[in-house]
């Protein structure tokens, strides 16, 4: 069992930006399963329960204990079901009366619902004594998670593919091997870059005891769970391109607009002349201004509200600072260590070792 030491002392706020080439970020079940769009803007829509979603699978994909899972029918289950399995498969009454604090073990065991919350309203089963044990000891169990990610629109207006809509599959039947075709609905974007928001709240963490070493997990598993958790046939084609953590000095506070100090800067993006949004293509096609955001992080600085900002930037994506392109998100970090920023740039792929499940 995860031990569950001293909780979040500090504020954070997360801009996490990633981008979508060519595939189906997040398609819409009530809408042929169409990439989401605002009808108005044209905006690339992703949900915040999506994002969630590859956090998740990341953490299971890790060895963490995770309570919002598919099972290996692929369906979710029954909450009580998944909640005995976080315990650690308990399958009898007796084994739920030993542990002594239930509601403490689980969230040791459960780190999704220590970054995101959870309901936990079991259903009393007269029928399996293991699930009405469980509900008459697990008094509440209602969690607000202190890690509240927002949906992202995508700096753009993004184009449907077209020329990918219909996909025909070739199949074989049982008998005499007759091969036939059938249509399938292959819908997809053709580039979209979308700033991600979230607020990390230090009293919401006193409830599910999200701890200073979770937070920093999340500085890692957000760029590889984009990395690993995107492989599917719809979903290759995201990747993550920048990453920042502010973590607030001073209790409550926060400055809460970041990601809206992020713009597309047209005019630096490398191309002879501003390309309109039908025609971005990839991540060569676009440079983000980044001028409000550093100089807002400068100004916090300065005014000592912030401990630390984490960092994490690709090498891909160009940045610019009052119209002149200053490197890439790569650089980012040595651009706000100038501005006196106290900065940790984040080395992923060494740094996620620690954040592993101990044996």
């Amino acid at each position: 069992m995860t031990e569950i030491t001293d909780t979040v002392a500090n504020r954070s706020e997360i801009v996490f930006i990633t981008d979508a080439q060519d595939c189906n970020p997040n398609g819409n079940p009530l809408g042929e399963n169409r990439p989401r769009q605002d009808p108005v803007t044209g905006q690339g829509v992703i949900t915040d329960v999506r994002l969630k979603r590859y956090l998740r699978d990341q953490l299971e994909a890790d060895g963490h204990g995770v309570f919002v899972k598919k099972t290996a029918e692929g369906t979710s289950g029954s909450r009580a079901a998944l909640a005995l399995d976080v315990l650690g498969d308990i399958t009898t009454e007796e084994e739920l009366e030993e542990i002594d604090d239930i509601a403490e073990q689980f969230l040791a065991n459960a780190l999704d619902v220590r970054y995101f919350g959870a309901t936990l309203s079991f259903n009393k089963d007269a029928e399996n004594p293991v699930h009405e044990a469980l509900y008459d000891q697990f008094e509440g169990g209602n969690y607000t998670g202190p890690v509240q990610f927002s949906p992202a629109r995508s700096l753009n207006a993004v184009e449907l593919n077209e020329e990918s809509n219909t996909l025909t599959s070739v199949i074989s039947t049982n008998e005499g091997k007759d091969v036939g075709g059938y249509g399938l609905d292959d819908h997809r974007i053709k580039y979209g870059i979308f700033p991600f928001h979230a607020i990390i709240d230090e009293h919401g963490a006193e409830n599910t005891g999200l701890t200073d070493s979770d937070v920093e997990r999340l500085d890692t598993l957000c760029w590889r769970a984009l990395k690993n958790q995107t492989v599917s046939r719809s979903k290759v084609g995201q990747s993550p391109r920048l990453y920042l953590r502010v973590e607030y000095a001073k209790e409550g506070f926060q400055d809460g607009d970041l990601h809206n100090a992020i713009t597309l800067d047209r005019e630096s993006a490398g191309n002879s002349e501003p390309m309109p949004d039908e025609e971005l293509r990839n991540v060569n096609d676009v440079c983000l201004d980044v001028t409000t955001l550093l100089n807002r992080l400068e100004t916090l600085s300065d005014a000592g509200q912030v401990e630390s900002v984490a960092v994490i930037g690709s090498e891909y994506l160009s940045v610019s600072v009052d119209g002149d392109v200053i490197g890439t998100a790569a650089d980012l970090g040595s651009e706000l260590n100038v501005r006196g920023v106290p900065t940790h740039e984040v080395d992923v792929y060494e740094e996620f070792q620690e954040t592993l499940p101990s044996e």
